[in-house]
């Protein structure tokens, strides 16, 4: 009897023993959600950093543009003092004048068509930054609630959340 419940004791040790402990599933667990919560931080770093060489680029193509409307304007305004005979033609007729001034007006036109495309660009970018602050938020509020709770949830965008 001694024996026998030796053996079935040892053999129920070495069972316990070959499965792993709860606190090393626990570590695991932990670690496999700190990896992904770096991930997490590094992909929604990445995001900013595209979204801020996208806005600088837009501001850049905004003033390059401002800069074109100013030397369009100063043009115009040489031009209609010409059309009114206020300043010296030279040698321009006035058919040449005419034409060069509906040329300028397409021109700022299509100018003012970019900047809003442009401005349209910006926004976006701003309310995706938006977007992105709220959901870290809502990770930070809920990785509060998961602590509590001891659980790990999912963003709406699929990502693993604690």
């Amino acid at each position: 009897r001694k024996q026998a419940t030796e053996y079935s004791t040892s053999s129920s040790d070495e069972e316990f023993e070959s499965r792993p402990s709860l606190t090393h599933k626990a570590k695991r667990a932990l670690r496999k959600r700190r990896k992904l919560e770096k991930e997490t931080k590094q992909l929604i770093k990445q995001e900013e950093l595209k979204r801020l060489h996208k806005a600088q680029a837009v501001q850049r193509q905004l003033e390059e543009l401002e800069e074109r409307q100013r030397a369009l304007e100063i043009f115009g305004v040489e031009l209609e003092r010409e059309l009114r005979g206020e300043a010296d033609s030279g040698t321009k007729d006035e058919n040449q004048m005419l034409h060069e001034w509906f040329e300028l007006v397409m021109e700022k036109n299509k100018l003012m068509r970019y900047e809003s495309e442009l401005l349209i660009i910006a926004q976006e970018l701003e309310l995706e930054d938006h977007q992105s602050r709220l959901e870290q938020k809502l990770r930070e509020k809920m990785a509060i609630d998961g602590k509590s709770k001891g659980t790990v949830c999912s963003s709406p965008r699929g990502q693993t959340v604690p």
